[in-house]
């Protein structure tokens, strides 16, 4: 069976003299074990092998998995005869659990939802019920009457008793009863969460903007039904006002699920009716002028949308699985392309050599750092700082995330053989004075890139390395000369994203020995540090918020002439520690300090830079 490890251990009552000398040693403290649960009637009890005659004569087992059964339990006597039966396949759960409770003079029932009350199933949290196989039934003469797996486990008993404050009548179920009908209770709250969603928000709320009307076949009347359009609406609105950077909408064989992702770390929100999946899907695709006849291939679109009258775009991207289309949409707030530089948390000499780097009039800067650490939002801060009234400012990206005034924004499309390369080529006789290109994939675009950088143009780009020495040997590594990168570059920085320490919920905390000793290694001090305790505002995590990690390189003619030999990533690290360099762990130490963030999650994020 495969749920035979759910089961808690499946025994007879246990030896009384043992609980009796127990019960003895305790009266000191209070007697505590002899307050716990137990039958009102105490049935005589069985030893371990009637339970195991008992299935033989109901013809549940043969004398030869008896037999077994025995000879297992003799070499593992830790293990009940109930328990090496059921991974033998010898008897079935519910035959087991039936015996069992016959011992304890406690009925076993077919367990089903109809059989639930309502009040009394609210006495006990569903996350408890979920983990300890638990069904609180109803309320009789006062008593909560609940159906569980283990009725020998007086702990678990004591436990149920003390949270719902009611003595307890017990009954038996199978593992396999309990979860069905918890599964299917979890169904119905999410179908009434629906119903409460689409009542309180409008088909109006959500505005598309420049979208034009289509016709309505079958699928489009489904996505056009005032149920799925609050829906979506309700999605949308709630994403931007909890922060999301994306939504996930993602479907399984008998479930649909939708994420969010806040802070960089995913959130289930709710899961709405399977059967409405298809319907949703064909609403965004609407929205975002997609084809909602191709259901086979992956589709990328975009749309902007007005949510209480503010304009944000939506990045849609659609992908075919197993069990249905998967959608993501990514979240583009254009409040986000307004920030400046200042408002990114770099320390104060960072901020100010990186401000003197962007107004230098040619040579490149990159930006590097894996995907969602915010290089992109840096860029464009960056921009923001440049006189857009005397510069040329152009772009090219893939895609366009943030339209900005002033600036030329290119899109790429490979498909049709606008790629990074060619763009960037044609951009140059535009007569830029400012060039951001969105990525430096190959080394054609790289070499481009640095001879314009070489011609009078500053270039601001972005990379895939871990750390800012590592861009330089990236570069290299992709076929660019040594001498032309020590020539054109004028800085790289490097950067993560943590979360912030919630500013509701925030106290002080004793760091672990481990920690501490990092702090201590690093040169800072592990006293006065600070983590979110959790509350509602920040759902309980501790954190709200991101705040960045920094490690500015910036190249003299020191580094220019080490650049030149060509040197290896690990060669170079070990010149910029000693050349004094802030790195990306060292950073996040003095936030840790601050109490901006915490230890963990710059260990999570720098632990690919050391």
């Amino acid at each position: 069976m495969n749920n035979n490890n759910d089961i808690n251990e499946l025994i007879a009552e246990p030896d009384m003299e043992q609980v009796d000398s127990r019960c003895d040693a305790s009266a000191g403290n209070g007697g505590d074990l002899c307050d716990l649960w137990h039958p009102e009637e105490s049935p005589q009890t069985l030893s371990r092998v009637e339970v195991e005659e008992q299935l033989f004569q109901q013809g549940r087992i043969t004398s030869e998995q008896m037999e077994e059964a025995r000879s297992i339990h003799n070499r593992s006597p830790r293990k009940r005869l109930g328990q090496i039966l059921l991974e033998m396949g010898a008897v079935q759960e519910a035959d087991l659990l039936a015996c069992i409770a016959e011992q304890y003079d406690l009925p076993f029932i077919r367990l089903t939802a109809d059989m639930i009350d309502d009040k009394a199933f609210e006495l006990l949290d569903r996350n408890f019920l979920e983990s300890h196989n638990v069904v609180p039934l109803g309320i009789e003469n006062n008593k909560l009457v609940v159906a569980l797996t283990d009725p020998t486990n007086v702990f678990l008993l004591d436990e149920i008793q003390r949270k719902a404050k009611k003595s307890l009548l017990v009954k038996v179920a199978s593992t396999e009863d309990i979860k069905k009908v918890l599964s299917g209770l979890n169904e119905d709250a999410d179908e009434e969460l629906f119903d409460d969603i689409l009542q309180d928000v409008g088909t109006e709320e959500v505005e598309i903007v420049n979208t034009e009307e289509e016709d309505i076949s079958n699928l489009e009347q489904a996505a056009g039904d005032s149920p799925v359009i609050k829906f979506v609406n309700y999605v949308m609105l709630k994403a931007v006002q909890d922060g999301a950077s994306d939504i996930h909408i993602e479907p399984s064989e008998k479930h649909l699920k939708v994420r969010f992702r806040i802070d960089g770390i995913l959130f289930e929100l709710m899961s709405p009716p399977h059967h409405m999946h298809a319907a949703i899907v064909s609403r965004i695709k609407i929205m975002a002028n997609l084809d909602i006849a191709e259901r086979r291939l992956p589709q990328d679109g975009r749309v902007s949308v007005k949510l209480h009258k503010r304009k944000v775009d939506m990045r849609v991207s659609t992908l075919p699985t197993s069990h249905g289309e998967k959608v993501v949409i990514r979240i583009l707030d254009v409040g986000r392309a307004q920030l400046k530089l200042k408002d990114l948390g770099m320390e104060a000499d960072t901020l100010e050599i990186l401000d003197h780097q962007v107004h230098r009039p040619h040579g490149i800067i990159l930006v590097t750092g894996p995907t969602g650490s915010g290089k992109s939002t840096t860029l464009y801060a960056a921009l923001q700082t440049m006189d857009m009234q005397r510069l040329n400012i152009s772009t090219v990206e893939d895609p366009v995330e943030y339209e900005v005034d002033g600036i030329t924004q290119v899109q790429v499309h490979d498909k049709i053989g606008m790629s990074f390369s060619s763009a960037l080529r044609s951009l140059l006789r535009q007569d830029p004075d400012v060039i951001m290109v969105g990525e430096i994939r190959d080394g054609e675009t790289a070499r481009i890139a640095i001879q314009a950088s070489l011609t009078g143009h500053l270039v601001l780009s972005t990379l895939h390395t871990n750390d800012a020495p590592s861009s330089i040997t990236r570069m290299i590594n992709i076929g660019i000369e040594s001498y032309l990168i020590a020539a054109s570059t004028n800085a790289v920085l490097a950067q993560r994203l943590v979360r912030r320490i919630c500013k509701n919920c925030i106290g002080p905390y004793e760091a672990q020995a481990e920690h501490a000793g990092f702090m201590e290694m690093y040169g800072f001090s592990s006293q006065n540090m600070f983590c979110g305790k959790g509350c509602e505002q920040c759902r309980y995590t501790g954190f709200q918020g991101r705040v960045g990690l920094y490690e500015l390189l910036t190249i003299d003619d020191t580094y220019r002439d080490i650049i030149t030999k060509s040197p290896t990533v690990s060669e170079l690290r070990r010149i910029c520690k000693e050349r004094g360099t802030v790195t990306l762990r060292d950073d996040g130490f003095r936030k840790v300090q601050a109490g901006l963030t915490t230890i963990d999650e710059v260990m999570r994020v720098t632990e690919s830079t050391v």
